[in-house]
């Protein structure tokens, strides 16, 4: 971490002065005004604080993970009142329930809050109001009445979130919904804001397939896990407190809206759980009796039981353990790359190439698949295959740090030294590190050999650096 960058944004929070809270009554009509902040400015502000985010708190990078939750993000947004729909997702590596949205469409979600949620509606709910707040630029709405604070709240905001995302014992509340800091930095949405967003992300809720009742329930599970004693409450009660009749207002909302004919994709949301179940097990052999208890019965605690084994080491019995699960879930796609990667741990690494060059004739495009193809071809030393697969991943994906940093690795191992320097740059650019990213082009441009083509290409990387550093040292 970066102590310098975090001392100046703890500064900066705890120099703020309390904003006060702007009243239902007081709150500017921004859609149709002329707003401190346009889309434009949102969607660079969003980026600046992305790249500021992904360099200070840990990413969470398993592929079938992210791409379960880029796909639900994908089908609520489409329901969603955006006019902007620019999004990038980041997946913390954080079991804290919480999530963020932040202006610009930078979405952030910890990978606790599946753990949170007891199924995908209810999931769904908590992403769904995110994205109200969004469509509603309520983030715009408090900078109008802040704006003479601007640079501090940001600091404050920014400061907070790294607090909760790096150390979750911090004594400074994190943020939860768009740019929404804590008591702590005096920033909070409104009533009215938290009503609207609650009416509105319900709506989309349905539009989207899902039950509306998914949404109090969830309140009343995040309500219910703050009430154990000695523990901190989540996160996303910090700027979004559920009271009872918060609760009562949404299961009124819900009654009055169609319960649609929801069909979930089967097992998704069950089986990426089971995966963050396993990451975050403190005691896993005690979490292997638990699966190995309840398997018989429900075949979803058998794909944990392989997980955990994977993870334990225990090679042959998760073997053993993938093969008895029933028919139809072993042919889901999560449970086949489950299969490879068990293959690539256990050093059958030609069967897992095998299995995954399979998948990916099935699945052309699916990020999972040649996330982990190339792993696999890593694996087996094919490093200019691996990094083809790379390359294709960070032009469909080209905000997604870990592909970067995966291809850099991988082009190192290719020879193409090249390729090396301009993969850490753009890594470099995604985690805010201006000054490395900067220095990468300076080490390619000594390169021998380099095209016309190249050296221009280079230099006008280097200018688009330098209008990055420019803009984090604007923005924050």
């Amino acid at each position: 971490m970066r102590t310098g960058l975090l001392r100046y944004l703890l500064a900066g929070l705890l120099s703020l002065n309390p904003i006060t809270i702007i009243e239902a009554n007081e709150l500017p009509i921004i859609a149709n005004s002329s707003a401190t902040i346009s889309l434009e400015q949102e969607f660079q502000l969003g980026r600046t604080w992305a790249r500021m985010l992904r360099g200070q708190a840990p990413e969470y990078g398993d592929p079938l993970v992210v791409n379960y939750l880029n796909g639900l993000l994908w089908q609520l947004a489409a329901s969603s009142q955006l006019q902007d729909h620019r999004l990038d997702l980041i997946v913390l590596d954080n079991p804290n329930l919480n999530a963020f949205a932040v202006p610009g469409g930078v979405v952030g979600i910890n990978s606790g809050l599946l753990l949170g949620a007891k199924d995908e509606p209810e999931l769904a709910s908590v992403i769904a109001h995110e994205l109200a707040h969004l469509s509603q630029r309520h983030y715009a709405q408090q900078l109008e009445e802040s704006r003479r604070n601007t640079p501090l709240v940001l600091a404050g905001i920014l400061a907070s979130i790294l607090l909760s995302s790096v150390d979750t014992q911090a004594g400074i509340a994190g943020i939860s919904s768009t740019m929404a800091a804590g008591q702590q930095a005096g920033l909070n949405f409104s009533r009215r804001n938290e009503q609207e967003a609650d009416r509105i992300g319900m709506l989309n809720l349905v539009s989207s397939g899902f039950d509306p009742f998914a949404m109090p329930r969830m309140f009343s599970r995040i309500q219910r896990s703050s009430r154990f004693l000695g523990q901190k409450p989540p996160e996303f009660l910090l700027t979004h407190p559920v009271s009872e009749s918060r609760i009562a207002d949404a299961e009124n909302r819900a009654r009055q809206l169609p319960s649609p004919v929801y069909k979930p994709q089967k097992f998704d949301f069950q089986l990426i759980k089971k995966r963050i179940e396993v990451f975050y097990a403190n005691n896993l052999k005690q979490l292997i009796k638990g699966y190995q208890e309840s398997a018989t019965d429900d075949p979803l605690s058998g794909y944990g039981l392989v997980i955990a084994l994977i993870k334990a080491g225990k090679y042959q019995q998760a073997s053993t353990t993938l093969n008895d699960l029933p028919s139809n879930l072993r042919q889901h796609l999560y449970v086949r790359l489950t299969e490879a990667e068990l293959a690539l741990a256990s050093g059958e690494t030609k069967q897992a190439v095998q299995q995954l060059d399979g998948l990916s004739k099935l699945y052309p495009d699916s990020y999972p698949v040649d996330q982990l193809y190339a792993k696999a071809l890593r694996a087996d030393n094919q490093f200019k295959k691996s990094a083809q697969i790379l390359t294709k991943l960070s032009q469909q994906h080209p905000a997604n740090s870990y592909i970067w940093y995966e291809l850099s690795e991988t082009r190192g191992q290719a020879g193409d030294t090249l390729g090396v320097h301009e993969a850490r740059t753009e890594y470099f650019l995604l985690t805010g590190n201006t000054s490395k990213a900067l220095r990468q082009i300076e080490f390619a441009l000594r390169e021998k050999n380099l095209s016309s083509g190249d050296i221009a290409r280079l230099e006008e990387r280097r200018r688009e650096a330098e209008s990055i550093r420019d803009e984090i040292k604007n923005a924050f």
